[in-house]
């Protein structure tokens, strides 16, 4: 029996393969929502292992797994290693500054040469937009995106939905999408593929997104994928039920796009005060690094009763679990290794 078999929602998406039917994950704007909803109601099983004191699964037993991360990354590397391990593969981490790339290597011949070392999975990390379906594209086998220049971070996405599910749960709602939420996303849209990732996973599970930066940090034309969009931080803030920060990608920035760090925060840092606009019941959000003191500050990043971050890095592993899972059970059938559908 497969984990897709045993979860209480099986009816709301097709049965078996047909229920997440790609071979890869390169983003979550070709995403159905019953596919988004599999997987997160996938991840549960493993939100439940990662919190028993033996945190192990062999369901990946005798896989491979490339962490092929061709930009720098702290929680992102280390959530889908910890994924890897804990459902039994073998997990190999490749990083670009010690990698063949500095040597002059393009982006297809390291693609061939993971594919000739028969990975089972690769995930990968890459500061241009598009890499990592070029890589999908001459490959053998699954592959998930763990960001792509300013394209998407599906899982990024997708582990903010499960930790704002639960979080909702907790506090009553039983409600698996987020019909009727207002979610407010605040900070460097332009360059952020996480902003991006998630105003199409938040939306394809009903909630009304806002987005919010100053006009230099806002993409044109966003409007187009049904965003509301603000300048005005405290009018964005009213009625929110959700305020997710974002942090200023100074590394993607050429030239000045704000004043000071200092004009900034005090037109869109989060402060308590400025909370208290939204409701006493708004919950926060940041995918991480946070900038303390520029973007959110640590009293409301801390706030044990509004804010989720923790919650979020938690809810990484067992999503990367979910998907690294999901994506290896096709071949996994092909090779006789239980039932695997």
């Amino acid at each position: 029996m497969t984990p897709s078999d045993t979860t209480p929602h099986a009816a709301r998406y097709p049965a078996g393969s047909l229920a997440f039917p790609h071979r890869d994950l390169l983003g979550i704007g070709h995403l159905e929502r019953h596919e988004i909803l599999f997987l997160l109601d996938e991840a549960e099983q493993w939100v439940d292992l990662n919190r028993q004191s033996a945190k192990h699964s062999d369901a990946l037993a005798g896989l491979t797994i490339i962490n092929a991360f061709f930009e720098n990354s702290t929680r992102t590397l280390l959530s889908f290693e910890i994924a890897g391990k804990r459902l039994g593969a073998d997990v190999v981490n490749m990083h670009a500054a010690t990698s063949s790339v500095k040597k002059g290597e393009t982006l297809i011949d390291t693609a061939i040469t993971l594919n000739a070392m028969r990975a089972d999975a690769i995930v990968i990390r890459h500061g241009s937009s598009g890499a990592t379906g070029l890589i999908a594209d001459k490959v053998d086998c699954p592959v998930l995106n763990a960001g792509d220049g300013q394209h998407e971070h599906p899982t990024q996405a997708l582990l903010d939905a499960l930790a704002l599910r639960h979080a909702l749960r907790e506090r009553g709602q039983q409600a698996d999408d987020f019909t009727g939420q207002i979610i407010v996303i605040c900070g460097d849209i332009l360059h952020s593929r996480v902003a991006r990732s998630n105003l199409l996973c938040l939306q394809a599970l009903g909630a009304t997104v806002r987005l919010c930066a100053p006009p230099a940090l806002m993409p044109a034309g966003i409007e187009a994928m049904g965003a509301e969009v603000f300048h005005d931080f405290d009018a964005a803030l009213q009625g929110a039920d959700v305020i997710m920060m974002l942090r200023l990608q100074t590394e993607r920035m050429s030239g000045q796009f704000i004043p000071s760090a200092r004009e900034y925060h005090h037109l869109y840092g989060l402060t308590k005060t400025r909370l208290a606009q939204a409701s006493d019941q708004t919950l926060v959000m940041h995918p991480g690094p946070m900038n303390r003191g520029v973007e959110i500050d640590s009293e409301v990043a801390d706030m044990i009763d509004r804010s989720i971050i923790t919650q979020q890095v938690e809810m990484g592993v067992a999503i990367r679990m979910a998907c690294l899972d999901v994506l290896t059970r096709r071949a996994r059938q092909v090779e006789g290794w239980g039932d695997a559908a």
